[in-house]
């Protein structure tokens, strides 16, 4: 579904955010939401890789490596960091304990391999130049020939604007909480196929 619905500022989602785990939901629980809602919207094709920065957003991909390695589907996470979120480091030592595959990106990392990729590689707050390993990954995921959803925002734009000088084509795309501005402005139609908005409790502070 690409029907533009409330859309809101990234620093309003940051605020909201922070006032749904202050008074309503845990920050570790938002994240299995989230990670949940992106593992069920998916139209999965195996192998799938899963490919995580280091910030809330991977913590999104951790949890749905782990549904993913639980449902029976061949996965493997792709680290470009050995930095986590506090909620990301308990949902990745999961997925450890539960045996999902595990490997760190380097040059000669092949997403032509792989039938799905999961792009987990930026959130909604990033901002400035995709450069270095990050632009060679985004660029290397375009070109994989695979079924690519993004976690919340496509790894490259900027939250706000849509724009950004590089970044992941989807074919899916999940917002989290409620749709940002940038879901609909600047490249965004060039960059998501489709994208659809995920309810997991966030109340909206204005």
């Amino acid at each position: 579904m690409n029907t533009q619905e409330q859309t809101v500022s990234v620093e309003t989602m940051r605020k909201s955010d922070a006032w749904t785990i202050e008074h309503l939901v845990p920050s570790r629980e938002l994240m299995r939401r989230a990670g949940t809602a992106i593992f069920e919207a998916g139209k999965w094709k195996a192998p799938i890789a899963v490919v995580c920065g280091k910030g809330n957003n991977a913590g999104d991909g951790y949890v749905a490596a782990d549904l993913m390695h639980a449902a029976g589907i061949d996965c493997e996470i792709i680290l470009l960091s050995d930095r986590f979120s506090e909620d990301g480091r308990y949902y990745y030592d999961l997925c450890e304990k539960h045996g999902v595959k595990i490997s760190v990106y380097d040059s000669t990392t092949d997403f032509t391999r792989f039938g799905s990729v999961l792009d987990c590689l930026l959130g909604t707050g990033f901002q400035g130049e995709v450069t270095g390993t990050m632009k060679e990954v985004i660029e290397k995921i375009n070109a994989s020939g695979a079924y690519v959803v993004s976690a919340d925002i496509n790894s490259g734009l900027n939250g706000d604007t849509g724009l950004g000088s590089v970044y992941v084509i989807s074919d899916l795309t999940v917002s989290i909480g409620t749709f940002k501005h940038g879901h609909f402005k600047g490249y965004a139609d060039r960059a998501m196929k489709e994208r659809i908005n995920c309810d997991i409790g966030i109340r909206i502070i204005s």
